[in-house]
């Protein structure tokens, strides 16, 4: 699980104190947004936040709520198209950024005469493939293993909220909604709500339900936790008004 037990927070350029660095038996270790390898072996973080770890993925980042987005491999993302090229959709992961390249074949069941037609507009839940410096990042909607989507895809009705980056990365946390502080899915779902999500770590939740109310509801409940940084005990309070108000 992601752990911070004491916030260390680091500006560009800070060393950072090799005790924090996570290992692990098998695992290489992997460096998350906000963080640059500089050979041989030092670690430099490249903007402002709090140093984040995942001991069971091995992996430790720099989280910064109000930052701008930086595409990381193995990211899920929510993505809006531009447009499309002859082999590629350009789609953008947040508002005033280069657009990614999400190419016609990454796609389940995609082939050369069966590709996606996904107009301007357009959602669509995918995975980060590589992010180099001085190159589009490219996503992915397939499991390359399995050649199934595994939940990625075009992403049909429902609605799209902005979170922090912060809330993003607690939404994606597995383990329990509990242990990330944030229960309202949780509580909404136990309360009869029902919906579905999509969490983006670039900021961005889908919500769908056949009832319009119900989507708007869960939207604002998580915007409202992490605009208050409400507590659990306060969210709680919040989902079961929100239900009184459904009902």
């Amino acid at each position: 699980m992601a752990s911070s037990t004491t916030a260390t927070f680091v500006m560009p350029g800070d060393e950072i104190d090799p005790s924090l660095i996570p290992s692990h038996k098998k695992l290489p270790l992997r460096l998350g947004p906000g963080l640059r390898h500089v050979p041989p072996n030092k670690i430099v973080p490249v903007i402002a936040g709090q140093i984040i770890t995942d001991p069971k993925k091995n992996t430790i980042w720099v989280e910064n709520a109000g930052g701008r987005y930086v595409p990381s491999p193995g990211d899920l993302v929510i993505g809006t198209v531009h447009r499309s090229t002859m082999d590629a959709f350009q789609v953008h992961l947040a508002d005033y950024s280069a657009p990614t390249l999400l190419p016609h074949m990454a796609f389940e069941l995609a082939s050369k005469k069966n590709r996606p037609q996904l107009p301007p507009g357009s959602l669509v839940y995918a995975r980060v493939v590589s992010a180099r410096k001085h190159m589009d990042a490219e996503l992915e909607c397939v499991n390359p293993t399995t050649g199934k989507a595994d939940g990625l895809g075009p992403l049909v009705n429902g609605m799209l909220f902005h979170i922090s980056l912060g809330m993003s990365r607690r939404l994606l946390m597995a383990r329990p909604a509990s242990d990330g502080g944030v229960v309202v899915l949780d509580e909404l779902g136990a309360l009869g709500a029902a919906f579905e999500t999509a969490v983006g770590r670039n900021g961005r939740i889908w919500v769908n339900s056949e009832s319009v109310k119900t989507v708007i509801a869960v939207g604002r409940a998580i915007q409202a936790a992490d605009k208050e940084q409400l507590s659990v005990e306060q969210q709680k309070k919040l989902v079961r008004k929100l239900m009184k108000d459904l009902s």
